[in-house]
């Protein structure tokens, strides 16, 4: 591989990683891919010696990492509202996000009649996220932890944990851990017991 050709490849690296970056829904996400992206790309023109390009590339990584930066210093104003499982909302809400839930909790079902705990929370008035369990003795088998794509950064999951022993709960279950939720039930302290994950609240 020419040299010439190792930097046409960082050029394509660099406009691919911004192109992506639209695609994702989560804000947190999306700003550090285009940051990676745009830092690359900067580098690329000025090699090349493209001044305006790399200019507003280096502008876009600026305004990326002060973006991320009061991302990270201004925590979102959630909500939590008690509903019913049965509760219409609750099951508009399911099926309003049933192939993204579906995809996340593969084989899993919501319809079982002994669930009787469920908090939807809600950044605004936009719901994002909601949580579904079976209570016993203050301990909440949860069968659903889900947040929408755009707050999947564990923020609502962390609201949560702060705000549920105001419910007069003192532990939260899950039994089995699908793939991709198992990093954040570590993430989020819980701890494995008889083949489930315990979190104490």
């Amino acid at each position: 591989m020419t040299t010439s050709q190792i930097i046409e490849a960082v050029g394509y690296l660099g406009s691919t990683l911004v192109l992506v970056s639209f695609l994702m829904a989560s804000v947190v996400k999306l700003r550090i891919v285009n940051s990676v992206g745009s830092a690359i790309f900067a580098v690329y023109a000025l090699i090349i010696r493209s001044y305006p390009t790399a200019i507003m590339n280096i502008c876009l990584l600026l305004i990326n990492i002060y973006y991320l930066w009061k991302l990270r210093k201004t925590a979102p104003e959630y909500r939590m509202v008690t509903l019913s499982p049965g509760e219409g909302y609750v099951r508009f809400f399911l099926d309003s996000h049933r192939e993204d839930i579906a995809a996340c909790f593969p084989g899993r079902s919501w319809d079982s009649p002994t669930l009787d705990r469920a908090w939807l929370v809600c950044h605004g008035e936009e719901p994002a996220g909601l949580l579904l369990g079976e209570e016993k003795d203050g301990v909440l088998d949860v069968a659903l932890d889900y947040s929408t794509p755009a707050y999947r950064d564990c923020s609502v999951g962390s609201f949560l944990l702060e705000h549920l022993p105001k419910e007069e709960l003192r532990a939260l279950r899950y039994a089995g851990a699908e793939e991709g939720h198992l990093a954040y039930l570590k993430k989020m302290g819980y701890r494995e017991e008889d083949g489930a994950y315990v979190r104490e609240l």
